[in-house]
């Protein structure tokens, strides 16, 4: 199988609601497809989804690299070396230091290319068993009288776990919407709490001397200063999660965190299917927990999400997809089953392949 073409294609999907993100408030989702075809008849789609305020690359800037890299590869031979972690494709893309979610883009399409060609699927380039399912974080949002009863109602729908953002509000206040959370959701829901940076070192610790007792997973990067999360770890027993800083860590360099619970793994800001594997592998030995989550990607790049999701690690984990449901279109002729508190694997690998074309623009 020779690679023969490309396509390179934009996107803007609707948002449900204004998405607030750092210094930014979005009402729609812009991203770039690519197309790879092959000598052989087969294709393989791939989505490069720089998001405003974590993304070092804008959307104009990832698409001409996106280009250029897709254009290089015009007529090479495909080898198992495309779909290897540890590969000479993967090394040459780390030389290259290419924009994190050029890779994801590129690396998605040529993974998806070689499953369709050799007619397995990308679950299954990625896992020898991959799951068939995959549990999904559901996402809280709102007043705390919202996040309640949205509590309830994944409590009562399935949802095994589902996630908070803290630090938005008072100390007090969201010491008092936690501990309601923990009451609510008993021992039959996961709670995770995802802080984003916005405490100082004193801030994070009164909130954790005032959460003492509640039931919780982890909180994500709960300092502003993330070089004191050991600390904060060591005096308090409190379970974090990286997230921002795992952004241009190298796998190895995982030995220096070993203090954290979990990783947050989301390849469109990391820069990769390789990379994240890799990071997944290193933090799998560690004892820490890879979590697959997303960065408002769209119906590509979710599926993609998924099949990491399902092929990583020996357990099920609940996966950081519950975004997706934000978006009021897709590109997919038939959009994902989500929010949902499981999904189906196949499923969502089927539907990612049919793209609808009329409602991207060539690029």
């Amino acid at each position: 199988m020779r690679l023969e073409s490309f396509d390179l294609y934009r996107y803007r999907l609707p948002l449900t609601s204004p998405l607030k993100l750092k210094g930014a408030t979005l009402d729609h989702r812009e991203g770039l497809l690519l197309r790879l075809a092959s000598d052989d008849g087969s294709e393989g789609w791939g989505e490069t989804a720089p998001l405003a305020g974590f993304s070092r690359e804008g959307l104009e800037e990832a698409a001409t690299p996106l280009r250029g890299l897709a254009g290089v590869m015009m007529d090479l031979e495909a080898t198992g070396d495309w779909i290897d972690p540890e590969g000479a494709l993967a090394s040459e893309l780390d030389r290259l230091d290419a924009a994190p979610s050029v890779r994801f883009g590129l690396e998605l399409a040529l993974w998806n290319l070689y499953a369709a060609s050799t007619g397995t699927t990308l679950p299954g380039l990625i896992s020898y068993r991959p799951r068939p399912t995959v549990p999904v974080n559901g996402l809280l949002s709102g007043t705390p009288e919202d996040i309640l009863g949205e509590s309830r109602r994944m409590r009562n729908a399935g949802y095994s776990c589902v996630k908070v953002k803290v630090g938005g509000r008072a100390v007090a206040e969201d010491v008092r919407l936690v501990r309601a959370l923990g009451e609510e959701l008993g021992d039959a829901v996961s709670l995770r709490l995802d802080a984003n940076r916005a405490w100082a070192f004193e801030e994070a610790a009164e909130f954790v001397r005032a959460v003492a007792g509640v039931r919780f997973e982890y909180v994500e990067e709960p300092l502003a200063d993330s070089a004191r999360l050991p600390e904060l770890v060591e005096r308090f027993g409190v379970p974090v999660a990286l997230d921002e800083s795992l952004v241009g860590l190298e796998p190895h360099a995982l030995e220096e965190h070993r203090y954290a619970r979990a990783v947050v793994l989301k390849p469109t800001l990391l820069g990769g299917i390789s990379l994240t594997l890799r990071l997944a592998s290193r933090a799998l030995r560690l004892g820490m927990t890879p979590v697959v989550s997303s960065a408002y990607e769209g119906g590509v790049g979710t599926a993609a999400l998924v099949a990491l999701a399902a092929g990583i690690g020996a357990r099920a984990v609940p996966a950081g997809l519950d975004t997706y449901s934000r978006l009021a279109a897709d590109v997919l002729v038939s959009p994902l089953g989500l929010p949902a508190p499981n999904v189906r694997v196949r499923e969502v690998i089927d539907a990612s392949r049919e793209i609808d074309v009329l409602r991207l623009e060539e690029t």
